[in-house]
């Protein structure tokens, strides 16, 4: 693709950086899935072939062809390109007739097979896009042997499509050789090829053709397109462009496969299918029919001839189109037809063709003549089809079937779908299908039609697959042909799974599990897959694996061997020869006995057992069972070991074995737990689930003495046990209690009881160790002997020490009675000690309570706040201090949960009823009360006032609550509340106040404020906080700021003095991101981003001022918002733009030449400062310069300069210099320009009186003459900059004098705009349709258009000369005839600059409908015009149009923007057509010379002072029965006619002026009382006549008095009135006047013509030209400013419209623009101006100027005199803003110059940087280019009356016939073509014209 997307001039040099062909090929191969990929030169890859026969691969790409073997490895590699080529060209090519040759790449268009000639190896056909598609074939087993090249080819033999993009297909087939008598058996091998469509060279090859291969005999040629062998005859090439998908042979057919435009119905793209005889040399059997797939899946990617459920079928899959467009969207499908359902459809079109008409039974069309051509559809004998099944000469074709045949979606996919191949596969039918992104994915299709995608591969990520996708020979591989890689992919992945599980998850077809064979195949590959359950596929979902569902016994003991059973699902059958084996674990295999479903093996004994891992007391074995080596299934088996169970549990032993989950018993006597059921010593006791009941363990079951046992006090322990006279050795009894892991031996004496239990006294110990809380428990057991006695779980001793924790008197005496801890008073000191340790009497009660802290030590008097008192002795339980605690005197109710023994009670505060202050007493038992030093205050907290009382309902307001005792109880008590909702305290609060944050509302309004102190409730008096709806923005300006910041942004909205703390925020990451390298990527770290705030902001209810924060160049700005307390508002939500920050302007000093040297200033002048992107971000009224301690007062900012008028006399400085300095404010930016040095009123230094003396007189006023005319020439050139400056000043300072007129006229203007913009959303805006605007651009002035004209022929002559019109559209169609005919046209001398427009125009329509062909012909006029003005001046191109290929350009650039008028510019055009027509109508207008008092346009401009005043006319209405009255405004010095007019603008507003009544076909009627009617008229016998003057009447002449009633009534034919009508046809402007011219009297309105009738018209000219050049008088030119003032807006809008780039630029100026730079760059013009000249003539000149001069073109208005010339004005500022030349002014330049001086430059910026946007995009819109206007040429083609077109144009051919003959017989590509030939034969249909045929 190369080629088509760089320009030419680069090429060469791209050649020489193509890869050599020595470079080796890249190949890879991937582990998952195991694929075979090999990277090949030539992308894109486009062709793969397979040899069958021989295993050999063949690929196709672009200069590359390559020839591998079944593994991909290189066995031959061939270079086919670049070559010096040009589609325009026929080969042989010869630079020297070919200049538009350059190297150029060759695509692979055809690869196909040939079979050789007996046992020869055959040959591969090869053609590319070289050389218009010529082909060569070469050997099969060697490709680098030529066997056939097509050298010198001539025109019959080429075959491929040349453009890379149009696609070819082909299939080889042989048939009978009957015409060249080569006798019986004589084989004749045939090509035939399907081709699209090409814009460039040989424009008659049809779509379908038959080409020779095969026998060969001179004159014959190989590949040629002979006349007898068959071709696919169509009416038209370009209409019928069919993009083939493929071609295939079936039986005795071939079928072709494609989508193209329907051009018999919708004009929709489809997909058709296509058939014809094998044998039919003629094409008669010809006939297609269009393909449905689902819901519009329209357009074929791909097909293969394939098999379903044993028939073969047609797997083709479609892609969605693009609206009507043939670009393939993501959305598409598999659908797949039978041939036999195709067939029969194809035979049914047939039929109803030949022997029915072409209709159905029901007489609706089944069948039609397609592609054009002159037969039709026949009522033959029925048995016609089965005569000629192949048709015959007397049968109509080509057919189609109006009817589709309709298949549902197999499969549809999101992505989109480009290849399809099947296989089948034990008879399913597999579909694989490549993507755009490079999958290939697997869908199993259903005998129903339906499909299941089961798996998808990635092959090359990215990359889309060929639509030639192959299967192997084995069916094993799919290969995979992409953009650059060819990948050889296994059909299926199941040898990779290991075990049946995983083979069944895979859900694939190809694969199931072999059971036998224990391995993953496909079906074929096990060999009892016949028989039940041998082989069971992985895709039906019922299928499960050989499972063991149980095995009996599940679990044994590891110590025997038993018979285990296996029952098990699914089990193959087996001969009687057969076996299969158990396997345990790694052990060697038994047999195994089978009896239907169970399977019996022997457990292994239990030495071979492998060993129990530690710590378990089971082992859980796989039991297998195999077939030879392979395992079937495979089951678990439990082995568990009754030692094990009681070694891991040695505290009770016994009972662990008696109740595990095993069947363990327990053996006392040897103190074995075991399986067996008896013991070596007799005794057992058995395992509970065998003996139920209370366990028979010899057991310690509990303490009979007290388990809690004091440290240093000398104890006994006394144990129970039971069961333990099982034992009869004389062993002794020890108890055991372990105290951090030491075990205390104590004797034991034991005691019987009747009841078989005994009781163990433990000798006495005192416990002694430290412990850190009151108790510590630790085990005890009993031992007999080396035996441990089992005890019970849970048995312990508690160990404690009553002075571990308890410290004080009220802890120790609350710890439980049973402990018998007492408070000892002691010697040393008092503390808790058992009650047997005290050598003291114990005290009875505590101390006092002693209280150490108390929290919060303030309340409200309403109590309802919780007090915390901290100390000791503050009770030993909750009951202690119940009633016991008062704070201030008042009782404290204690609570609960907050009671902590002896040492915390917090208490609820009780009510006070007044404010008091006193300690807190807490009282326990009948000791004194604990009495706190702190003093404990009841307040009474007061609200006062609260700051701000509003705010926005989001919330986000901080609210400040002000108040005396604020802090009273603890903070945790403290809460605000505004009505419902709490407001959150957000900082320290103190006494005085509070701050809270407000949260949000749901509804506005006033809420009471409040704030609780616990319980106690206080709101502020009188107060209500204010909920109001938030703040809204409805506009911010300006857009902009600088990085230095501090510009001002106005925010306009509602309610946004609710907010109390607005904010700008503007937030912010760095630019400066570290790069790491990992992977070969290129990751980017982002910095944190930040926010940058300022909240300097004023606010109103609906103004709000803020500054723009500064930001540091460094970064980079992501977002602006406000933030309005919790309102969020983001700039781009408020303009739907993004806030910009810009780097900051630059400055230069005033002294640029010496920096460090004062400028010079003369006084009176103004200082000019000079910089870059100056008003970038800021206005002139925002700027402020010093000069010193004064202002310079800016007169005039413009992007690259500053103008200041400084004080007359020179400041004083503001520093420690002597010279003030001059400092420029913008925002937070100053800088200082330098300092300024005013000069002395003295310019000539005067001459030193010596000289004066010393030289004679005539020297002396020699030397003064030249010092004279130097200082004048150097003032003269000061005195025009400064003239430059101060008539700017003088302009800017008129327009701010107007200002408050224009803006009060402007608010005016928008109330009528607003009015109109809602007309305008309703019925629509009053754009032309398509064919009138198309009328008025293509032929402007012309009364009637060929558009609107029908072919005016005698009925007898019309078939052949539109027969013979059609050949000359063909004829157009080819690229050479058409240039040779512009050429030749042009270079005749009486083919004036007229007939070049309009022959250009009758071209447009005739090739409206190929609009891509015409647009190519129009670049290739256009480049020949570059090369003949390269040679001239450049600059001077496209400027006017004097050529057809000019014209032709304005008229495409017509037809491609029509969409953007429609959608984007049209509205705003409209806005300024109504803006101007109501401005203009608000004042006089002149009804015979035009001019108005309200214009642009000075010499329009009606000077005279004329009184007049506004009259308010009722207008009654006819609405259908009801008479409605409706108010207009018109001026008493309206003539009847212009009050008419505004009456139909106000009754008609928004209706089409063409749809308007004519303002003469209606008469005004005065309505006054009942009976008087009064019909006025311009003209009448009232009216008044001054000597030869005569006036027109106007309200005021027949006093219709302000309030008057009017009707418009339908004009009679008796009323004689004469009005002065301005009638304007398309391009005229000029009114024209009725009636009284003859008489000699002369018509006036508001001023008599200045004109004298005598004066001859050279005279009147020069005249004008001398009034106007008068100077024009202040008064006028504040009219002329206030009009522009007002108008503004609306100009600024469509300037905008037209060349903002925030939306993407029209296709077709982005292809143009770079169809331009292309051109620069080829001829080697680097001036940028002579560029932007181009782009300015082809664009703003050529087109929009005229659409700006002519909204007529455009939209259904009127465009009167007087709105005409403020039209030309404005037009006129546009074609100055696309100059490239500086825009000065100076007091001679003409008003409408002056007007605009100011906004040009701003509009100049608008235009470059409309430029530089398209310049720097990413070019290649070659492609979508061509999408939208094949788009367009559907579109509209049907409107465009081609065949008047055609039959114009003949007219031009005839007048020149000769010269074009001769031009075109000259050219010897166009003998080859027959040019001249066919010309003749056009001219012979069209007018009997007698030619040397």
């Amino acid at each position: 693709m190369l080629a088509s997307s760089i320009p030419p001039s680069l090429l060469p040099l791209l050649l020489l950086l193509l890869p050599p062909p020595s470079l080796p090929a890249e190949y890879t191969r991937t582990s998952d899935p195991p694929m075979r990929s090999l990277k090949l030169q030539g992308a894109p890859l486009s062709h793969l072939v397979l040899d069958s026969r021989a295993g050999h691969l063949y690929v196709g790409g672009v200069d590359h062809l390559y020839q591998l073997t079944s593994d991909l490895e290189v066995m031959s590699h061939v270079r086919t390109g670049p070559h010096l080529d040009s589609p325009d060209c026929l080969p042989p090519i010869v630079p020297q007739d070919c200049p538009s040759a350059t190297p150029t790449h060759n695509h692979n268009k055809l690869l196909l097979m040939e079979a050789g000639q007996g046992a020869g190896p055959g040959s591969l056909i090869i053609c590319g896009s070289l050389y218009q598609g010529i082909c060569d074939k070469r050997s099969l087993s060697n490709i680098s042997q030529l066997i056939y090249t097509t050298s010198n080819p001539v025109d019959t033999q080429y075959v491929a499509a040349n453009d890379p993009r149009v696609s070819t297909v082909a299939v080889v087939i042989t048939t009978e050789n009957k015409q060249e008598g080569g006798g019986a058996g004589s084989a004749l091998r045939l090509m035939l090829v399907g081709r699209g469509y090409t814009s460039k060279g040989p424009g008659d090859i049809p779509p379908i053709t038959t080409r020779r291969l095969f026998p060969v005999v001179p004159p014959r040629r190989a590949f040629s397109q002979e006349e007898e062998l068959g071709k696919l005859v169509v009416g038209s090439y370009s209409e019928y462009n069919n993009h083939f998908v493929k071609a295939v042979s079936h039986g005795n057919h071939v079928y072709f496969l494609f989508s193209r435009r329907d051009m018999w119905h919708k004009k929709e793209y489809r997909t058709y299918a296509s058939r014809l005889c094998i044998s039919d040399r003629s094409f008669y059997s010809y006939v297609e029919v269009p393909l449905q797939c689902g819901a519009g899946y329209n357009l074929a990617q791909g097909a293969w001839l394939g098999n379903h459920s044993g028939e073969p079928a047609l797997f083709v899959v479609m892609a969605a189109g693009q609206a009507s467009t043939p670009v393939a969207t993501a959305r598409s499908a598999l659908c797949v037809y039978g041939m036999s359902e195709l067939d029969a459809m194809l035979r049914r079109a047939q039929e109803v063709c030949y022997t029915n008409g072409g209709q159905g039974s029901g007489g609706q069309e089944e069948a039609y003549i397609e592609y054009a051509v002159s037969s039709k559809c026949l009522k033959l004998p029925k048995d016609s089809l089965s005569e000629y099944p192949c048709g015959g000469e007397h049968t109509p074709n080509p057919i189609a079937s109006a009817v589709p045949l309709p298949a549902t979606p197999t499969f549809t996919s999101t992505t989109q779908l480009t290849a399809v191949t099947t296989a089948t596969e034990a008879g399913h039918t597999i579909a694989f299908l490549g993507d755009r992104e490079g999958r290939l994915r697997k869908v199993l299709v259903r005998p129903d039609w339906s499909g299941d995608l089961y798996g998808s591969v990635m092959v090359d990520s990215g990359n889309s697959v060929s639509a030639d996708l192959l299967l192997d020979e084995s069916q094993q591989h799919v290969y995979v042909l992409t953009n650059s890689r060819l990948s050889k992919v296994p059909v299926s992945s199941c040898e990779r799974q290991t075990d049946c599980g995983a083979c069944l998850s895979l859900r694939d077809p190809y694969c199931g599990w072999c059971v036998l064979e224990g391995r993953c195949s496909r079906k074929h590959a096990c060999p009892r897959h016949t028989q039940p359950n041998h082989w069971l596929w992985s895709f039906e979902p019922t299928n499960q694996c050989v499972t063991v569902t149980s095995l009996q016994p599940a679990n044994q003991s590891k110590d025997e061997q038993t018979q285990v059973t296996l029952s098990v699902i699914q089990l193959p059958a087996l001969t009687k020869a057969e076996s299969l084996s158990c396997v345990f674990g790694l052990l060697p295999p038994q047999l195994a006995i089978v009896v239907g479903t169970s399977i019996t093996c022997q457990s292994p004994a239990p030495e071979l057992l492998p060993p129990m891992s530690t710590g378990s007391d089971h082992m859980i074995l796989p039991v297998s069972l195999r077939f030879g080596h392979v395992t079937i299934t495979t089951g678990n088996m439990t082995f568990y070991d009754c030692g094990a169970v009681s070694r891991l549990n040695q505290t009770s032993q016994c009972l662990a074995c008696v109740s595990s989950v095993w069947r363990c018993n327990w053996c006392p006597l040897d103190q074995i737990c075991t399986h067996n059921q008896s013991c070596y010593n007799q005794h057992i006791i058995l395992n509970q689930r065998d003996s139920p009941g209370l366990s028979s363990c010899p057991l310690v079951f509990a303490l009979q003495s007290s388990s809690l046992v004091p440290l240093g006090l000398s104890s006994s322990v006394v144990l129970q046990g039971r069961n333990l006279d099982v034992f009869t050795d004389e062993a002794q009894y020890v108890c055991v209690v372990e105290v951090e892991g030491v075990q205390l031996n104590l004797t034991a004496v034991v005691e019987e009881a009747n009841d078989n239990t005994q009781t163990f006294t433990c000798s006495s110990h005192q416990f002694q160790f430290a412990v850190t809380q009151l108790q510590y428990s630790a085990p005890v057991y009993l031992r007999r002997g080396e035996r441990r006695i089992d005890a019970a779980p849970g048995l312990r001793l508690h160990l404690y020490d009553c002075s571990a924790g308890q410290s004080d008197c009220s802890q120790c005496r609350a710890v439980p009675p049973e402990y018998g801890c007492v408070w000892c008073p002691g010697s040393s000191a008092p503390s808790c000690v058992y009650n047997q340790s005290c050598s003291s009497v114990p005290a009875d009660t505590c101390p006092p309570p002693l209280i150490t802290q108390v929290l919060p030590v303030s309340g409200p008097l309403e109590g309802g706040v919780l007090v915390t008192i901290t100390g000791s002795n503050l009770g030993m339980s909750y009951q202690d201090v119940v009633g016991a605690v008062t704070v201030a005197g008042v009782q404290c109710r204690p609570v609960h949960e907050g009671y902590k023994i002896s040492t915390r009670v917090v208490c609820e505060l009780q009510p006070s009823g007044r404010q008091r202050a006193g300690p807190v007493l807490v009282t326990v038992g009948t000791t004194p009360p604990g009495k706190s030093v702190q003093i404990f205050t009841y307040q009474d907290p007061q609200l006062l006032d609260l700051v701000p009382d509003k705010g926005p309902v989001s919330g986000g307001s901080r609210l400040t609550i002000r108040g005396r005792q604020l802090l009273t109880g603890s903070r945790k008590d403290l809460s605000a509340y505004l009505g419902p909702q709490p407001c959150y305290i957000v900082e320290e609060v103190n006494d005085t106040q509070l701050v809270c944050q407000t949260g949000s509302i749901n509804q506005t309004g006033g809420v009471p404020v409040r704030v609780f102190f616990g319980k106690a409730e206080r709101t502020v008096p009188g107060v209500s906080f204010r909920y109001l709806d938030d703040p809204v923005i409805t506009d911010v300006t300006p857009a902009e700021s600088f990085y230095a910041g501090g510009r001002v942004v106005m925010v306009t909205g509602r309610n946004l003095d609710v907010v109390q703390k607005p904010i700008i925020a503007v937030w912010v990451e760095p630019v400066d991101v570290q790069r790491v390298r990992r992977r070969r990527r290129l990751a980017l770290l982002k910095a944190r981003q930040q926010l940058v705030f300022n909240s300097t902001m004023t606010t109103s209810p609906s103004e709000m001022s803020c500054l723009t924060p500064t930001v540091s160049p460094e970064v980079k700005v992501k977002g602006v918002w406000f933030q309005l307390d919790n309102v969020r508002v983001h700039y781009e939500s408020i303009k739907g733009k993004r806030f910009t920050y810009y780097p900051n302007p630059e400055f230069f000093p005033l002294n640029r030449e010496a920096p460090d040297s004062p400028y010079r200033f003369k006084p009176g002048g103004v200082i000019a400062v000079e910089g870059q992107d100056l008003i970038r971000a800021i206005s002139r009224q925002e700027v402020t310069a010093r000069l010193g301690d004064q202002e310079c007062e800016v007169k005039t900012l413009d992007n690259t300069h500053l103008y200041c008028e400084p004080p007359e006399s020179q400041p004083l400085s503001v520093d420690d210099s002597e010279l003030p300095s001059l400092k420029v404010f913008m925002g937070n930016l100053q800088v200082d320009l330098g300092l300024v040095q005013y000069d002395s009123d003295s310019l000539i230094s005067p001459v030193p009186l010596t000289a004066q003396i010393g030289l004679g007189a005539g020297a002396a006023v020699i030397i003064l003459s030249v010092l004279v005319v130097i200082l004048m020439y150097r003032r003269k050139s000061k005195q025009a900059l400064r003239d430059y400056k101060k008539v700017l000043l003088q302009l800017e300072t008129l327009e701010i004098n107007v200002g408050d007129q224009c803006r009060k006229e402007f608010t005016d203007l928008m109330t009528e705009m607003m009015d109109l913009s809602s007309d305008v959303g309703g019925p629509g805006l009053p754009l032309l349709d398509y064919k009138t605007y198309a009328e008025r651009v293509f032929f402007p002035g012309q009364q009637v258009a060929p558009l609107s004209r029908q072919l005016d022929l005698p009925e007898s002559r019309r078939q052949t000369v539109e027969q013979g019109l059609q050949q000359l559209n063909n004829l157009l169609n080819n690229r050479l005839f058409l240039t040779r005919f512009i050429h030749t046209l042009e270079a005749q001398q009486g083919f004036s600059q007229r007939d070049r427009g309009y022959v250009a125009s009758l071209l447009t329509i005739a090739l409206h409908d190929k609009l891509e062909y015409f647009t190519e012909v129009m670049k290739s006029l256009l480049q020949d015009l570059v090369q003949q003005y390269v040679a001239k001046n450049p600059k001077l191109m496209l400027r006017r149009t004097e050529t057809v290929v000019e014209k032709m350009l304005t008229n495409w650039m017509s037809i491609c923007l029509y969409s953007f008028l429609k959608e984007v510019a049209g509205e705003p055009l409209y806005m300024l057509y109504r803006a101007i027509k109501y401005q203009v109508d608000k004042g006089p207008v002149d009804a015979v010379t035009g001019k108005a008092k309200r214009t642009l346009n000075d010499s329009h401009l009606l000077r005279e002072d004329i009184d007049y005043s506004a009259v308010n006319l009722t207008v009654l209405v006819k609405n259908g029965v009801e008479v409605q009255p409706c108010p207009v405004k018109v001026l008493d010095t309206d003539t009847i006619t212009q009050v008419k007019d505004k009456i139909m603008d106000q009754v008609y507003r928004g209706a089409p002026f063409s749809q308007r009544p004519a303002a003469d076909s209606l008469d005004l009627e005065w309505r006054s009382g009942q009976a008087g009617h009064l019909t006025l008229s311009d003209d009448d016998v009232t009216a008044v006549v001054q000597g030869r003057w005569k006036r027109l009447n106007t309200l005021q002449h027949y006093k219709v008095p302000d309030g008057a009633t009017v009707a418009l009534i339908p004009r009679s034919q008796s009323s004689g009135g004469v009005g002065v009508n301005q009638v304007f046809q398309t391009g005229e402007k000029t009114p024209m006047l009725e009636g009284e011219e003859e008489e000699g009297l002369r018509l006036w309105h508001l001023v008599k013509s200045s004109e004298d009738p005598e004066i001859p018209k050279h005279r009147k000219s020069s005249m004008r030209e001398r009034e106007r050049a008068k100077a024009i008088p202040e008064i006028y030119l504040t009219r002329l400013l206030s009009m522009k003032g007002t108008l503004q807006k609306f100009v600024d809008d469509v300037f905008v419209a037209i060349l903002s780039t925030k939306r993407p630029p029209p296709i077709a100026v982005r292809f143009f623009f770079d169809f331009l730079d292309d051109m620069a760059d080829k001829h080697g013009i680097d001036d940028p101006e002579t560029v932007h000249i181009w782009k300015t003539n082809s664009l703003p000149l050529r087109f929009w100027v005229n659409i700006l001069k002519n909204p007529q073109f455009v939209l259904d208005v009127q465009v009167t005199d007087s709105i005409d010339a403020v039209l030309s004005v404005i037009a006129q500022t546009f074609i100055d803003s696309c100059t490239t030349s500086e825009h000065k002014v100076g007091r001679d330049s003409p008003v409408n110059k002056l007007l605009y001086a100011r906004e040009i430059p701003r509009y100049k910026q608008l235009v470059e940087r409309y430029y530089s946007d398209i310049h720097s995009a990413a070019s290649g819109c070659y492609q979508e280019m061509n999408s939208t206007l094949t788009e367009l040429s559907g579109s509209f083609a049907s409107e465009m009356n081609s065949l008047v077109a055609l039959h114009e144009l003949y007219k031009y051919i005839n007048k020149y016939y000769d010269q074009i003959i001769m031009s075109l017989e000259e050219d010897s590509s166009g003998q080859k073509m027959q040019l001249a030939y066919r010309l003749q034969q056009v001219a012979a249909l069209v007018e009997n014209k007698v030619t040397d045929l």
